[in-house]
């Protein structure tokens, strides 16, 4: 193959397309292999896990027979169609990926992920290799051949592989061998099925159908975008990574699509990130909302109004930080020692141990988010106000505890001064809120409670040796997550100080345009190795650097951010110091900032 570096095994984080059905979601490598994929849901134990163990993990490969090639991959365009070409002096062949997004409400999810191979140029032989290695590689499973494909049966899941082909064993799994000319194709079906299904031929008009369907199914979504500034492709290619992220039957929207790819290559900061955090979804959807795609914004308000029927009163809080795509609140993280993890990097955890920490600045970003969507959505219902009332009310007797902070460190509380900010932000939006619709509110509280925030901030949240806010409270340590203090309208952009923090950033945390979230060395989070820098704080340092009238240099980092984005435009959340995808992939967080970033220089340049 002649592609990007394959590292021990493994082809770089950034190799890799998404396809998805608004239930869970497939890795599709440059290499033709689908090494993540997760069914029935995201959060569902893996049934192709090769990225992060290549021998334990499981794949399902198409690719040329040849030794070598040359690959490429695009999206159909506006679509989360993917397509994989392959390039040799001999014939020319491709790959398209999808998953037929079911829209019939009431029926079950067929879970379909349909590869359809097509010879393009001259002949070219493919081999086909599919390893299921369920629950993570822990199942074993027993194979069915049948006249039209296999059924992979393991405990509590079936797979059925379908095609016109042959199938024939290989280890646990199936390979096959076949030649295409120009204009031939062969589709393979893998499908969610009953334990006593009988595989069946799909027609390839039957198949053309369903691509059909998924085509314009995202060409239809996407057509609500109200956007049509100078980065139309890349904010698009970004609300439709984040449309991907959406679990359709809840309405709630993860964090990513992997875990346990990490952030420090051969280290240990590598979490499970398949869960909704409110914080996250928060900022989603203000995205979403800028652009026009207010029924997502509805289905995560329905989800967000039943976590707060079902919150825990014995925690003290409104919400925790995050759910499972399902509202559960138990996410006990564990090991799964048996995988080597990316590269090496273990260990691959499954769970999240931040779940039930405390982290305040959440309700500020779900507020603010309500906000907006009251703004530029649907005008709020009573029982939602009554929740955000009891939300605020909990603020007003809480903001001044230490907690763990945006960045769910694990070295122990502070009092943050993001934390800070966010819970400033909460209470302020709600007074907005109720002033402009006429709500009843406790406002003189409201009131006085955010101008008390506001003061602790100015008091002790700006460092006068420093010239500039810090992390948090008794420090000179600076965080990238400060510049959300222009961006939530909690300082002027061109206030003294704020300029004056500005430049303390971009003197010590930033690199080359890249934003790092903080100096680990300075301020130890309690977690070993180093990280790259943080996508969304680059993409939060535009916004600051536009919004303070440094539209020159704002435009050059964005400019330059870009070009850190993979071939079809994805981001994961960290880019490592020769410009490597580091974490979990795609990640919201990231496309979610661009998506504001593009949005409010545009507005600033005219």
């Amino acid at each position: 193959m002649v592609a990007g570096t394959v590292l021990d095994g493994y082809l770089p984080i950034a190799e890799h397309g998404i396809i998805g059905d608004l239930h869970t979601v497939a890795l599709v490598g440059t290499d033709g292999t689908i090494d993540w994929y997760c069914c029935p849901s995201f959060d569902s134990p893996s049934v192709f896990g090769a990225i992060l163990d290549r021998d334990r993990g499981g794949f399902f490969r198409i690719a040329p027979a040849a030794e070598t090639w040359t690959p490429k991959q695009l999206y159909l365009p506006d679509t989360n169609v993917l397509i994989t070409r392959f390039l040799t002096p001999d014939g020319v062949g491709e790959v398209e990926d999808f998953m037929p997004v079911e829209r019939v409400r009431g029926r079950v999810h067929r879970h379909r992920l349909i590869r359809r191979v097509l010879g393009v140029r001259g002949q070219m032989r493919f081999r086909l290799d599919a390893q299921p290695r369920f629950n993570y590689g822990q199942d074993e499973h027993e194979t069915y051949f049948h006249e039209n494909g296999v059924v992979f049966q393991a405990p509590g899941i079936s797979l059925a592989l379908q095609g016109p082909l042959a199938l024939k064993p290989e280890g646990s799994g199936v390979q096959c061998e076949f030649t295409l000319e120009p204009g031939q194709s062969a589709t393979f079906v893998l499908e969610q099925v009953p334990e006593d299904y009988i595989p069946r031929l799909y027609g390839e008009d039957e198949t053309r159908e369903a691509f059909e369907g998924t085509v314009d199914y995202w060409r239809t979504w996407l057509s609500r975008s109200r956007y049509q500034g100078r980065w139309r492709e890349m904010v698009h290619r970004s609300a439709l990574t984040l449309k991907l992220l959406t679990y359709a039957p809840t309405g709630a929207i993860v964090a990513a699509a992997t875990t346990s790819l990490p952030e420090v290559m051969g280290g240990a900061r590598n979490w499970d990130y398949r869960y909704t955090w409110i914080r996250d979804a928060s900022f989603s959807l203000y995205a979403l909302l800028r652009l026009g795609f207010t029924d997502e914004a509805a289905a995560f308000m329905d989800w967000l109004a039943q976590r707060f029927r079902e919150s825990d009163a014995t925690a003290g809080r409104p919400l925790q930080i995050m759910y499972d795509i399902h509202g559960g609140a138990e996410l006990t993280e564990q090991t799964l020692p048996h995988l080597a993890g990316y590269r090496g990097s273990a260990p691959v955890r499954i769970g999240n141990g931040a779940a039930h920490q405390l982290q305040l600045d959440i309700y500020g970003e779900l507020i603010d988010s309500v906000y907006l969507y009251n703004k530029y959505g649907t005008p709020i219902h009573h029982d939602t106000w009554t929740d955000l009332c009891r939300t605020v009310e909990w603020i007003a007797a809480n903001w001044d505890q230490a907690d763990e902070g945006i960045w769910e460190v694990r070295g122990g509380i502070r009092h943050f001064t993001y934390s800070r900010v966010m819970s400033w932000a909460g209470v302020e939006r709600a007074i907005r809120i109720a002033t402009s619709r006429g709500l009843p509110a406790d406002l003189v509280r409201w009131q006085s409670v955010r101008d008390k925030i506001y003061h602790q901030i100015m008091d002790r949240g700006w460092n006068p040796e420093r010239g500039a806010f810090v992390q948090h409270y008794d420090t000179q340590v600076l965080d990238a997550s400060i510049l959300i203090m222009p961006l939530v309208k909690f300082v002027s952009p061109t206030d003294r100080r704020w300029l004056s923090t500005l430049d303390a950033i971009a003197g010590e945390l930033v690199a080359d345009s890249l934003v790092y979230r903080y100096n680990a060395e300075a301020s130890p989070d309690g977690l070993d190795g180093e990280e790259g820098t943080f996508s969304i704080c680059t993409f939060w340092y535009v916004e600051a650097l536009a919004r303070a009238g440094r539209l020159d240099e704002a435009r050059l980092v964005f400019e330059k951010m870009l070009t850190y984005a993979n071939h079809v435009g994805l981001y994961s959340e960290e880019i490592g110091p020769t410009g490597e995808a580091l974490g979990n992939f795609p990640q919201a967080f990231t496309h979610l900032a661009l998506i504001s970033a593009a949005y409010c220089l545009d507005k600033e340049l005219g």
